[in-house]
C-alpha cells in the first residue's frame, strides 16, 4: 500500500509499505483522516529517522477488531499512540505518557509501527477508543492534539481569574488557550512570530489578544499589559526564544508549563526561575482519562474543534503542506489527511 514516509532532510516520498495483516491481538483500521503534529514537523525538518511513516492524531474504521472483544468491524475508533509498559510506576498511577517504554514501539513515531499516512494501521489494541457517532471523522482526528491542550492546562492549574500567556500559535496553543478560558482564565493571549496566526487566535475567540513576539518592546508591553507578569505561561514552541520569554513574562512565584520540545539543547537564562521562585513544569502528551474527556467534550458539544481545521490533503500533497506549515507566513493551523486520495 501507498504511504508517505521520511527520505531525508524536509523530504518525503510516497513509498510501499506491506499492509498490516490480522494476527488476532492488534487492531486492523481503515484510516479516514490523519493529523499533522507538531512533533511530526520536528523529525520532518531533522529528516530521521529514514523511513519513518508518521500520522498518530487519525480516525479510522475497524476492519478486523484483534483481541478486542468489545469492538466489531465497522466502528469508527482513534487511539492513543503510546506503547506503555503497564507495570511501572508511571503506568500504575495513571501517567503512562512517562513511562520509559512509551514511545519505544509508539504509532507513527517510531519505524517498527507505521502510521495514519497510510491507508490502514495495526493498533496496539488496549489503547483503542469507540467513537460516538455524532463527532465526525475530522473531530476524532484532532482528539490527540485537544487532549495535549488539555494536559498542558490541568498541570498549568488554571484558576478562576489567572491572566494566561500561551507561546505559539499552533494548534496545540490555540488549543491550550480555549481550555485557559474553560477553566476561568479572566485574560488570555498568545505570542506569536506569525501575525496571521497572532491575528487567527483572537478572530477564533481564544485570546483575547496577540503579542508580536519579534517585537522590541515585547516584554515592556506584557508587564505594561499585565502590571507584574502572567500569572501562567504555557510554552508550545520548544526553541530557545520562546522558552525564555516564558521565563521573562511570568510573575514572580508563577507558573511556566513547557510544552514544546526541541530535539537538541537549548540555553535559557536559569537564573530567572531561581531568583523568582518560579515552578518550571515539562508536559508530554496526556493521560489516558484525558484522552477520553476530548472525545466526551466533543461529543457534547463542549469544544468546537473544527474551527481550527484549514484544509484536508491527499497524500501526495503532504509535503507542500508541511512545507507551508513552516513557512512563518501561513495561517493554516491543523491539516488533515486523507490517505485514501
Amino acid at each position: 500500500m501507498r504511504s508517505v514516509a521520511i527520505k531525508g532532510v524536509k523530504e518525503f516520498e510516497i513509498k510501499e509499505i506491506e499492509e498490516p495483516k490480522s494476527d488476532g491481538y492488534n487492531v486492523i483500521i481503515d484510516v479516514k483522516k490523519a493529523g499533522i503534529c507538531g512533533s511530526d514537523i520536528h523529525y520532518w525538518v531533522s529528516g530521521e529517522p529514514i523511513g519513518l511513516v508518521m500520522g498518530h492524531e487519525y480516525c479510522g474504521i475497524v476492519t478486523d477488531p484483534g483481541r478486542r472483544t468489545d469492538l466489531k468491524v465497522g466502528d469508527r475508533v482513534t487511539a492513543l499512540p503510546i506503547s506503555p509498559c503497564g507495570i511501572c510506576h508511571a503506568c500504575l498511577s495513571g501517567n503512562p505518557q512517562y513511562c520509559i517504554h512509551t514511545w519505544d514501539k509508539a504509532t507513527g513515531l517510531s519505524l517498527t509501527n507505521p502510521g495514519a499516512l497510510a491507508p490502514k494501521m495495526a493498533i496496539r489494541p488496549d489503547m483503542v477508543y469507540k467513537v460516538p457517532n455524532n463527532i465526525t471523522d475530522e473531530e476524532v482526528a484532532m482528539t490527540e492534539p485537544a487532549a495535549v491542550g488539555l494536559h498542558a492546562v490541568h498541570l498549568a492549574d488554571v484558576k478562576v481569574g489567572n491572566r494566561v500567556l500561551v507561546i505559539g500559535g499552533g494548534i496545540i496553543g490555540l488549543v491550550s488557550a480555549m481550555f485557559a478560558k474553560m477553566e476561568g482564565a479572566s485574560y488570555v493571549a498568545i505570542s506569536e512570530t506569525n501575525p496571521k496566526r497572532g491575528e487567527k487566535a483572537v478572530q477564533l475567540g481564544v485570546a483575547d489578544e496577540w503579542f508580536n513576539a519579534l517585537d522590541p518592546e515585547f516584554s515592556n508591553k506584557v508587564v505594561s499589559r499585565t502590571y507584574e507578569g502572567f500569572d501562567i505561561v504555557i510554552e508550545c514552541c520548544g526553541n530557545a526564544p520562546a522558552v525564555t520569554s516564558s521565563l521573562t513574562s511570568v510573575k514572580t512565584g508563577g507558573t511556566v508549563v513547557l510544552v514544546g520540545v526541541s530535539l537538541e539543547p537549548i540555553t535559557i537564562p536559569t537564573v530567572l526561575a531561581v531568583m523568582h521562585e518560579l515552578k518550571v513544569l515539562g508536559a508530554i502528551a496526556y493521560t489516558k482519562e484525558e484522552f477520553r474527556t476530548c472525545i466526551e467534550l466533543m461529543a457534547n458539544k463542549r469544544i468546537n474543534m473544527l474551527k481550527f481545521l484549514s484544509k484536508e490533503i491527499g497524500l501526495e500533497d503532504v509535503q507542500s503542506a508541511y512545507q507551508e506549515l513552516t513557512s512563518g507566513t501561513s495561517d493554516s493551523i491543523k491539516i488533515l489527511v486523507d490517505p485514501n486520495k
